[in-house]
């Protein structure tokens, strides 16, 4: 396979910054700007109603409280949701915020975006589709391409059915023998994977091939030099200042 455009960061704000700030929120994607991060991942997750919003759990109420399905609950009752308090007081009335919502915070702070396509269960199609929608409508041309990646097989491949064009990652936990296989079905340019589990040989397999390499969630500086050493291309980190001026020192 020939190598994408796309160049990645060394460093990506898992989340936002999600040491500091409430995860997937507007005030972590700039909580990691300030923190000198150029990328973000977030995860992107559909409403009841069917409105892409920045969500990991299919329940709400770790982060929010509300003990329900985000997958049962409109719009407009999430959106009135705090979705900061269980962080840190200072972040009371931090709301959930809507995916484009979220774009429109990249744009003002010019971050680049790996968006986590994290369906509900039996969504998969669904919110692919409303995530390469979303980006088609208000995406700004002066950002970088977004990278789209999931660890759902049938959301990636619905995003590579509707927009073929954005490149894709394929997030897998374990690399197992058939890592080839699975991402040349999806077409994907790059393989994001667990930092604590990544061999060197699998490393030097995949760089071979020609994919970029991400791991995620590296907090540790010895661990996230070692990976860069095995010729991993980003790191997705909780804490992308420490990571940052551990890998320029």
């Amino acid at each position: 396979m020939s190598l994408p455009s796309l160049v990645l960061p060394r460093v990506i704000g898992h989340r936002g910054a999600a040491t500091y700030a409430p995860e997937n929120t507007l005030a972590s994607l700039r909580e990691a700007r300030r923190r000198g991060a150029t990328w973000v991942e977030f995860d992107v997750k559909l409403s009841g109603d069917g409105v892409p919003m920045l969500m990991h759990d299919d329940s709400l109420k770790r982060t929010t409280r509300l003990d329900r399905a985000a997958s049962a609950t409109p719009w407009a009752t999430i959106r009135q949701l705090d979705a900061g308090t269980w962080k840190a007081a200072r972040y009371a009335g931090e709301p959930v915020p809507s995916f484009e919502a979220a774009i429109a915070c990249l744009a003002e702070e010019g971050l680049g975006a790996n968006v986590e396509i994290k369906p509900c269960p039996g969504r998969e199609a669904a919110t692919a589709v409303a995530v390469v929608e979303t980006l088609r409508r208000v995406w700004p041309a002066r950002l970088p391409t977004p990278l789209l990646s999931s660890f759902k097989y049938k959301a990636l491949a619905a995003a590579r059915a509707e927009a073929p064009g954005f490149p894709r990652a394929a997030l897998i936990d374990e690399l197992a023998d058939d890592w080839r296989t699975r991402a040349e079905a999806l077409g994907a340019v790059c393989i994001n994977t667990n930092g604590t589990k990544l061999t060197a040989a699998r490393a030097a397999e995949i760089k071979a091939a020609g994919y970029l390499l991400g791991v995620y969630t590296i907090n540790d500086p010895a661990v996230a030099t070692g990976l860069l050493e095995m010729g991993v291309d980003s790191i997705i980190t909780d804490a992308p200042d420490i990571i940052a001026a551990t890998i320029s020192a």
